[in-house]
């Protein structure tokens, strides 16, 4: 399973745990949010460093649409995404 971190600085918590939501609907992708780590609150930035995809690599080309189109709308609002890391 490849996983992969994306990161927006902008995304409110809600918003990440819509995302979380849609995305766990895909069958087989296992998301997590990840907590933020900053020793400093910012009410200007988000409260989630990041959400972390598992992506099978047998994932059907249609759940790889979905899953892309599900990043795509949610980086669109609030200005794309940072990727974080990719294992």
């Amino acid at each position: 399973m490849k996983e992969q971190v994306y990161y927006n600085s902008q995304m409110p918590l809600a918003v990440y745990r819509e995302m979380a939501a849609h995305l766990g609907l895909l069958e087989g992708v296992e998301v997590r949010l990840l907590p933020q780590t900053s020793p400093q609150f910012d009410y200007s930035l988000s409260q989630v460093a990041g959400v972390a995809l598992g992506v099978p690599e047998s994932l059907p080309p249609t759940l790889v649409r979905q899953l892309e189109h599900i990043l795509q709308h949610y980086g669109d609002r609030y200005g794309g995404w940072q990727t974080v890391s990719s294992t």
